[in-house]
């Protein structure tokens, strides 16, 4: 095809130098986002009166079989078309003629190209949240189906106090509430029509902005040209949350590592999510949550890369943001892909709720509250503090844990402990004493699972509400 900007040139590209320069082996996926931009443009250039109105009808006609073309796999793209719209732009030529032509009207690729990245993200935050929210199902439905399971909690990777499992879990489904929160909204930030800006001036042809946007389903227009085709923030903002969603996913992932070995056997992972050894037969590795630890760094690294590429461009369009593309698409892939494994392996994973306790236990996690005992008896909470910790080393030596040791035992250390200790100290009273809002206590857990569900109910309309403007 005829380069569009081929006229001031009188020399073809360097073949090397085109391929180096083509984006549509990467932009080749913004292509049903290209069409549905251009249909808009056409049907608004008709209207306008700009072209013909049968003359946009037919240019949309075309751009339909595209698009139909495009749906069955039938589309080839060509390096020599540089990228998508080009590309697009000779099919709809195959199909209607040089009236192709008049379809880039009033537009450039540059705002031409900003308007498919926001088509794209725009329908990404819904596949984002969508994902988060079947994960948040994953997690609370365990907290469901786990509801007596104990657990230590741990500070700096040590035995601290006993939590239930399913309050563990909703810490994690907090975490996701905010990554949702954090993209429904970023949503008003992407939902802004970049189109009608032109090269960088806006155009001199009578277009109505309006009118595409409200064809689009887009809330609001860039209101400076320049800005609207040379600024990717909402692309960064975009994989800002992702990377703070993988954060948050590894955090997930590093826990399911070490549940899943031998030396803390809380959780065994389903066959279908794990892998063997090619050499140790009884080998039964955690190799997806260890790859969602380690896909983590793509997704920092796609950051790093928009926020290098855009930090030192003046106005307006330059080349250096072809390079948003492909740290934008790899982040949806990487994101996605993480999602769903992390909501299978929490969904299908079997819970081992005695070696929880047991460690529980034997962890002595039950400590601060031998202390409060003593202190709520009188003694001051530094000396009951010293008490406790003697009786921690004492048990121990013996090899138990605090329900383990005698009353006898007990009162070696301090007159005060009476029989009353070992309701204090078991394990179900220590946890349900915090009844806190946000605690461990089962009140206070059932609190937490009924505000998410409420939640992830208005989440699954909002998610109703903005698919139907994606159109």
């Amino acid at each position: 095809m005829k380069k569009l900007w081929g006229g001031r040139f009188s020399e073809s590209a360097d073949s090397f130098a085109e391929a180096f320069g083509a984006s549509i082996l990467f932009d080749c996926r913004l292509a049903p986002f290209d069409i549905q931009g251009s249909i808009a443009h056409a049907q608004m250039l008709g209207e306008t009166g700009i072209i013909t109105a049968q003359e946009s009808s037919t240019i949309q006609q075309g751009l339909s079989k595209v698009r139909a073309k495009l749906e069955r796999g039938e589309i080839e793209f060509r390096i020599s078309d540089e990228d998508i719209h080009m590309n697009i732009e000779r099919y709809l030529t195959e199909e209607i003629g040089s009236l192709a032509g008049k379809l880039h009207t009033a537009r450039s690729r540059n705002d031409q190209v900003a308007l498919d990245c926001h088509l794209f993200v725009r329908a990404q935050i819904i596949e984002f949240v969508s994902a988060l929210l079947l994960l948040q199902e994953s997690l609370i439905g365990q907290a469901r189906a786990n509801p007596g399971a104990i657990m230590p909690g741990y500070t700096h990777l040590q035995r601290a106090q006993p939590v239930l499992f399913s309050h563990h879990l909703l810490a994690y489904a907090q975490m996701f509430q905010r990554d949702i929160g954090r993209l429904t909204d970023l949503w008003k930030r992407v939902n802004i029509l970049p189109l009608g800006a032109g090269a960088l001036a806006g155009t001199t042809f009578p277009i109505n902005r309006e009118r595409v946007a409200e064809l689009l389903g887009f809330d609001e227009l860039y209101e400076n040209s320049m800005d609207a085709v040379s600024d990717r923030d909402f692309v960064i903002e975009f994989i800002s949350c992702a990377a703070t969603c993988m954060m948050h996913l590894s955090r997930l992932g590093e826990e399911l590592v070490l549940w899943t070995t031998g030396e803390f056997s809380f959780v065994e992972l389903h066959d279908s999510l794990s892998t063997g050894s090619s050499i140790m037969p009884q080998k039964k590795n955690p190799d997806f949550a260890e790859l969602i630890r380690g896909k983590t760094g793509r997704v920092y690294g796609a950051l790093t890369t928009i926020l290098t590429v855009m930090k030192g461009l003046p106005l307006a369009y330059n080349k250096d943001m072809q390079e948003d593309k492909e740290c934008l698409f790899d982040t949806v892939d990487t994101v996605l892909g993480s999602l769903r494994v992390a909501s299978d392996m929490i969904r299908t994973c079997k819970i081992n709720a005695l070696s929880m306790r047991t460690s529980s236990e034997l962890g002595y996690t039950n400590s601060t509250d031998a202390a409060d005992y003593l202190a709520k008896k009188g003694l001051p909470f530094r000396e009951a503090h010293e008490v406790v910790g003697k009786l921690v080393r004492y048990a121990i030596t013996e090899g138990k844990g605090l329900e383990a040791l005698s009353l006898d035992e007990y009162k070696r250390l301090s007159p005060i402990f009476e029989a009353d200790i070992f309701e204090a100290i078991a394990l179900e009273t220590v946890v349900n004493r915090r009844t806190s809002r946000g605690g461990t206590a089962s009140s206070a857990v059932e609190q937490q699972l009924k505000l998410l569900e409420n939640e992830g109910a208005c989440t699954l309309e909002w998610i109703a509400i903005h698919t139907k403007i994606l159109g």
